[in-house]
């Protein structure tokens, strides 16, 4: 098949590449980053091109209608994924890629979209556990989630017969540059504080999960309507259990100190008042990050194992330690 990444040059994107190019796909990416598309197509075990493109930019559609030309799938990785951010940057990044995305598969009668979105369209600032695809959604808790809804529902609108959501759950592994670096700014901390005990549970994906989740889809028959899977390890973990676990495995040592969520939740709203008036600083932390970390939120894979035959392929503790693995190869400071 031939198969076109969007965001190859992103985290999940890069491994999307090597790992579908492996399989014998004839595989063409997009992505800004020209120095990070050489890297990964040096270290592509098969040929794999690259194709520069910047979503919104005024000729991203043009560009993307003709790297696409042939294409059998169509794989919507490009995201910008931020628990902080303006509107105009999440809707060029997320709601215009998708646009362009989509008339790229209309004007090449593209079979086949695989959209990667996310569980924070689900997030409402409470205990969610089992969540299932078809709940009825919060209007958004950021800019990030309003985004990532808006682009489904462009999605789920199209004239395209396989149309594939997936959402999968804190998306963690080697190249990680958004979760993990914040999980181990938490652990350096020093006295990590943790909110309602923590005692929430968290899902989380180790990469390789979404792959398999991505491969399995392309194999799914064209249907009426659009194909919508949680995917995560399946493994809830409590957050005080898994700062533990990172910590061992990144060897940081660790002391945590309980801390009422409120007063939490009140520093994040001061924080977030003083980002507003600095737009180009991220606040070490916002309201929304904090109660990831406070509140549960666990997913239900009933569909996944049953429409897609999903089951994860790496446990969460076999994730943790490649991700430790390859981070102390790489000579990083954790």
């Amino acid at each position: 098949m031939k198969i076109l990444i969007t965001g190859g040059t992103g985290f999940l994107g890069r491994h999307l590449v090597w790992q579908l190019a492996r399989d014998g796909h004839e595989v063409l990416f997009t992505g800004r980053n020209a120095d990070v598309a050489r890297s990964i197509v040096l270290a592509a075990e098969k040929p794999v091109e690259f194709v520069p493109l910047e979503h919104g930019s005024k000729h991203a559609g043009v560009q993307l209608q003709a790297c696409s030309t042939g294409a059998d799938v169509l794989v919507h990785s490009a995201a910008l994924t931020s628990p902080w951010g303006s509107q105009f940057a999440f809707q060029n990044a997320n709601v215009a890629s998708t646009s362009e995305v989509l008339a790229a598969c209309h004007a090449n009668a593209i079979p086949c979209l695989i959209n990667i979105s996310s569980p924070s369209i689900y997030f409402n600032f409470c205990d969610q556990l089992g969540i299932r695809e078809d709940i009825a959604l919060p209007s958004g808790v950021n800019e990030y989630a309003r985004s990532k809804q808006e682009a489904e529902r462009l999605v789920m609108a199209a004239a395209i017969p396989l149309r594939v959501i997936l959402r999968p759950r804190a998306i963690f592994g080697p190249w990680d540059n958004a979760l993990l670096p914040r999980l181990l700014r938490l652990l350096r901390y020093g006295r990590l504080p943790l909110l309602r005990g923590g005692r929430a549970l968290l899902d989380m994906t180790y990469v390789d999960n979404v792959v398999h989740a991505v491969k399995l889809s392309i194999k799914l028959a064209p249907s009426n309507g659009t194909e919508v899977f949680n995917i995560s390890n399946g493994e809830p973990i409590a957050a005080a259990d898994l700062f533990a676990k990172m910590a061992e495995q990144f060897g940081i040592p660790l002391q945590t100190v309980n801390r009422p969520y409120f007063v939490a939740d009140l520093f994040a709203r001061l924080l977030e008042c003083a980002a507003k008036f600095r737009p180009q600083w991220e606040p070490p932390f916002t309201r929304y990050s904090l109660a990831t970390l406070a509140y549960s939120q666990t997913l239900d894979l009933s569909r996944a194992r049953e429409v897609l035959g999903y089951s994860p392929i790496v446990t969460l503790d076999e994730g943790i330690d490649r991700t430790a693995q390859w981070w102390k190869q790489q000579g990083l400071q954790a």
